[in-house]
């Protein structure tokens, strides 16, 4: 259930989930913060910003994990947006997790001006806070699969867990 405020219109906000591409192998000369995507993970990635764009023309403030494959996957898709690298955020809480009861805090804490949000992440998180969000919960997110879902709201602070509406979900496997 959204609240209302009745001085402020209900517009449409999105949140845009991104599961980063796929990436080489954690070993020990690698860690799993420094691991970089592959060469078949930057083409899908690619593919599927390509994609996006055809779907959604302003995928709004990117805000990533800061683990250098979700970070890559973020700058293959501001690439195709012609979106300049340095208006990406950075949060940390996309890499070292953030827990189902700090969804909302995150979200209210994004600015009102925008009315969309694409998150760059890892798994389990990543398909978490799109299922925390959506009223029909999605599958698991695949590496760079695409999920979308949006809200009428004036605010950032009135959308409620389980009250968005799907608007798509991007497949790789089904796409490419």
């Amino acid at each position: 259930m959204l609240k209302k405020n009745s001085n402020e219109k209900a517009i449409t906000r999105k949140l845009i989930f991104i599961r980063h591409g796929k990436a080489e192998e954690q070993g020990p000369e690698i860690n799993d913060f420094e691991r970089s995507l592959t060469s078949k993970g930057k083409q899908h990635s690619r593919i599927m910003a390509r994609i996006l764009k055809s779907k959604e023309k302003d995928p709004g403030t990117i805000i990533t994990s800061p683990a250098f494959r979700a970070l890559e996957t973020a700058l293959i898709f501001c690439r195709e947006y012609d979106i300049s690298p340095d208006s990406i955020k950075i949060s940390s809480d996309l890499y070292s997790g953030l827990e189902p009861g700090e969804f909302i805090p995150f979200l209210r804490k994004q600015d009102d001006n925008e009315h969309t949000l694409t998150f760059f992440g890892h798994n389990p998180l990543i398909t978490e806070m799109a299922a925390f969000f959506a009223s029909d919960e999605p599958e698991v997110l695949p590496k760079t699969g695409i999920f979308c879902v949006s809200f009428e709201a004036a605010r950032w602070s009135e959308i409620e867990p389980e009250s968005g509406k799907t608007e798509f979900f991007l497949i790789p496997k089904s796409l490419l």
